[in-house]
């Protein structure tokens, strides 16, 4: 279905859940912006700190892989909206937890409702993008790296402002909310979501046995390409500082280098996809991100550093976007058990890739351990093909042309 069918309805539906990625965003911001506060009331120590963070990405991954598949049974617009609603409420519970045991309670509880509006909004992005006509899945996700930059920038204001946690969390939370029962109004309506009849055939039967493992294969990409991204996010500082050298700002002009090529990256993507295809775009950001990162390293200098995260970012920018939009088109009626599984494997590699690093760079330094995410970019350039549309199953009619349709708008 083509954006011109009903251009108001759809160009609404786009920014209805361009939205949700940008509350998403902000709730995340501004929570690991105020981390340090919620640690000095309690009087955590590091380790005690890190017990409650393992809590949110249990509860993360949970919501993933559970939660996301109640996409499949209400659709995306029925879990996207009170998903939304529950980040911005949930938001507020961790700055007043009184001990340990209650904060890990309420960051589990924070991330499993976090972990379901990101496959909600995922799905559902997937539903616009196909009524949009062409590629815009990238610009969803600009959208959300934009949210997180604002998220941080409210929490560091108010901190600076001398602003309590609780008022912080209160206060984007209470936005959030409002915001996104706005965005209900907005959605894409039901008469322009694509609609898949289902008649089981032989030919889907034996389509449906690979299907569990091109997404595991999927997810397993996903991983790889995570794993860089957090890597940077836990590691880019550390090793401009104690390796190389530098300056507190050069150090962190590493991460921020990264951040703002990703988002750069994300708003070129939609473009870039519909020009080279998913298949191309992914092996040449994956070459891109890996051989950047290499040379980097190996000229070991304060710039070099700078430069390599920021290629990394650049790279991995269109990857993650392109192997979440193949995984929900593999079948577009179980959009959210797809998505379910491969991003939450995806998102393990964000959130144990830079324990992984970490322990490995104890035995053989850090400029070594970084070449990680850089080779695993590297096979996921060479994976790429993985990515490459196929048609769902034949169901006969009409349905055959739609699916035809929708790989080649995928594809680009």
């Amino acid at each position: 279905m083509k954006a011109t069918a009903q251009p108001r309805a759809v160009v609404r539906g786009r920014i209805a859940t361009a939205l949700l990625f940008l509350l998403f965003g902000i709730a995340l911001g501004t929570w690991t912006s105020r981390i340090p506060a919620v640690q000095a009331r309690l009087g955590l120590d590091d380790g005690r700190l890190s017990i409650a963070l393992l809590c949110f990405a249990a509860g993360a991954i949970c919501g993933m892989a559970v939660l996301g598949r109640l996409v499949d049974r209400f659709g995306s617009a029925a879990v996207m909206i009170p998903a939304a609603v529950g980040e911005g409420l949930l938001l507020i519970p961790p700055a007043f937890a009184p001990d340990l045991p209650l904060l890990c309670v309420a960051l589990f509880a924070f991330g499993c409702i976090h972990g379901t509006l990101n496959i909600a909004m995922n799905a559902d992005a997937i539903q616009v993008q196909k009524a949009w006509g062409r590629q815009i899945m990238s610009s969803f996700h600009a959208v959300y790296s934009i949210g997180g930059f604002i998220g941080s920038a409210v929490g560091g204001l108010l901190a600076r402002a001398d602003q309590s946690a609780g008022t912080t969390f209160a206060c984007v939370g209470i936005l959030v909310v409002i915001l996104a029962g706005w965005t209900a109004r907005w959605a894409l309506p039901a008469g322009l979501r694509p609609v898949e009849e289902r008649r089981p055939t032989p030919e889907a039967g034996r389509w449906r046995a690979r299907f569990p493992f091109e997404l595991l294969f999927l997810g397993l990409l996903a991983m790889c390409a995570l794993v860089g991204e957090g890597t940077a996010a836990d590691w880019s500082a550390v090793y401009m500082h104690d390796n190389l050298k530098a300056g507190a700002e050069m150090a962190s002009a590493a991460f921020s280098a990264f951040a703002v090529m990703m988002t750069v990256g994300r708003l070129l993507a939609d473009r870039l996809a519909r020009a080279f295809g998913p298949v191309r775009l992914v092996r040449y950001s994956g070459v891109l991100a890996s051989a950047g990162m290499l040379a980097a390293l190996a000229v070991g200098r304060p710039l070099a550093g700078v430069l390599g995260f920021a290629c990394l970012g650049a790279g991995m920018a269109c990857i993650a976007p392109q192997v979440f939009s193949a995984a929900g088109n593999r079948d577009p009626a179980q959009a959210g058990a797809a998505l379910s599984l491969v991003v939450s494997i995806g998102y393990v590699g964000f959130l144990i890739g830079p324990i992984i690093i970490g322990g490995v760079s104890t035995v053989v330094g850090l400029p070594v351990t970084l070449t990680i995410p850089a080779l695993l970019v590297l096979f996921v350039a060479i994976a790429a093909p993985a990515l490459r549309p196929h048609p769902a199953p034949s169901t006969g009619g009409d349905s055959d042309v739609q699916s035809a349709a929708d790989a080649e708008s995928i594809s680009g």
